[in-house]
């Protein structure tokens, strides 16, 4: 199929081809703290210190600030090629629902054109007294629209009973879960197992994990263990390079493990497994660029993935996961490149984006090089 068959042909400087590719999916990114960089300091630079700069300032914001931001955040993704996006949104103390209210609001805008998800993150605390004021905002983020449930055990002082909270709040919904799990490059840190012990018995809903950077710092064996336990329940796994390569593998000297999953270990499991922007520009990760091809030139580079592999992380994997159909011939991005690796490797600005065969975005192009010809 030629990009003219579908919709109007793209020039393009130096008349390079113009390449196909499926429409792209963010399966994971917070749109809620999307271009706070400059706002929310974070001198450590590591997770620890992005999780206090962030909760220390959440509460500031209104509703409005939250949407303008996320609002910006999608028509860049959409402008790269993401017809549907996965956004998790901060809920509780200090924040209350008001990220999910303006997600919510931001879906029901760009319905038609951007499929956007709601995770209510909740936490970081889930349990005894502390997590009551994040278990109620839990409630009223379920009520204000949110599709599914996320949050980060490990982060709370009971990782089993958070998962515990989770998992029945889940079931009491009739939601699915899309957690944070085990976001350290510390072995002793593995809360992963907790999870799948408690879905094994026939959890109804979708369940995907996102981060599980200490999977790859454990045994061989414990880590071709969990990659099967994963791939016979279903679990889908999210890898987020370029936040994670930021923030973990801090220390003296250059670290030999880097803050990615083990891919190919799940991968040759069998699990599904994609990969999303995650944080861009806010005090987990002051870079980014909300591309996915972006994303995909992270993981062939640091995850050793082949292109077409590193493709399928931003295309067919999270809609997989997103419970999406796959792209047909009349969602897709075109571009100019020669080839997948060429696309991965330039990761050209201009783009045609369609949504069931019509054009919901365009970026186009001009260069002009003095003496050329």
């Amino acid at each position: 199929m030629s990009a003219a068959q579908t919709f109007p042909h793209i020039s393009s400087p130096g008349n390079a081809d113009t390449l196909l590719l499926p429409a792209f999916a963010d399966p994971h990114v917070h749109l809620d703290k999307a271009f706070t960089a400059d706002l929310v300091h974070n001198p450590a630079g590591d997770l620890a210190g992005a999780i206090e700069a962030w909760l220390a300032f959440r509460g500031s914001q209104s509703v409005a600030d939250v949407q303008a931001r996320a609002a910006r955040a999608a028509r860049e993704l959409l402008r790269h090629g993401s017809t549907a996006v996965r956004a998790h949104a901060d809920a509780g103390p200090g924040v209350g629902t008001q990220a999910v209210e303006a997600l919510v609001a931001l879906r029901d805008q760009l319905a038609g054109i951007v499929d956007v998800q709601v995770v209510a993150g909740v936490g970081p605390v889930v349990t005894g007294a502390a997590g009551a004021e994040a278990r109620a905002a839990l409630a009223a983020a379920l009520d204000a629209g949110a599709d599914l449930i996320g949050g980060a055990p490990a982060l709370d002082d009971d990782p089993a009973g958070a998962y515990d909270v989770l998992v029945a709040a889940a079931l009491e919904a009739g939601v699915g879960l899309d957690l944070h799990v085990d976001e350290t490059l510390d072995p002793g840190t593995f809360t992963l197992p907790w999870l799948i012990d408690r879905v094994a018995g026939g959890f109804p809903h979708p369940v995907v994990v996102d981060h599980v950077v200490s999977l790859a710092v454990q045994p061989p064996g414990v880590r071709h263990a969990t990659a099967e336990r994963l791939a016979a329940q279903g679990i889908g796994v999210i890898t987020l390079p370029a936040t994670n390569l930021y923030l973990q593998g801090r220390g003296e000297g250059t670290p030999t493990a880097r803050g990615l999953t083990a891919i190919r270990t799940l991968l040759d499991a069998g699990v599904t497994v994609a990969a999303g922007a995650d944080n861009v520009r806010d005090p987990f990760n002051p870079t980014g660029r909300l591309d996915p091809l972006e994303t995909a030139s992270l993981l062939v580079t640091a995850g050793h993935l082949t292109p077409d592999e590193a493709l399928a992380a931003v295309t067919t994997a999270p809609r997989a996961l997103l419970g999406l159909p796959p792209a047909t011939d009349g969602d897709v991005v075109a571009l100019p490149a020669s080839s997948v690796s060429d696309a991965i490797a330039g990761a050209p600005p201009q783009r045609v984006v369609s949504r069931e065969g019509r054009v919901v975005a365009r970026t186009t192009v001009t260069t002009w090089e003095e003496g050329a010809a």
